[in-house]
């Protein structure tokens, strides 16, 4: 069987953590895409307001197989 991979490139945001950050990422684009395999944290940043963390913003590459028409929809 031969496999087919793309990498997108997702920023997630949250008020509360990196870790809830990177799950809302996860979540909002597994209800698109298809064949959603890994992901990677490249970078961790955040906002800062008036003298402490407002915004917790972490980006991810997230890693995707490319689906044959006769493969079966995994969403």
């Amino acid at each position: 069987m031969q496999r087919t991979y793309k990498i997108i490139e997702l920023i997630g945001v949250s008020d509360l953590s990196y870790d809830d950050a990177a799950k809302r990422a996860i979540e909002r684009a597994s209800k698109s895409l298809k064949g959603l395999g890994w992901f990677k944290v490249t970078e961790l940043r955040g906002l800062i307001r008036d003298g402490e963390v407002a915004e917790y913003q972490v980006t991810l590459q997230v890693g995707f197989r490319i689906l044959d028409d006769a493969e079966p929809s995994q969403l």
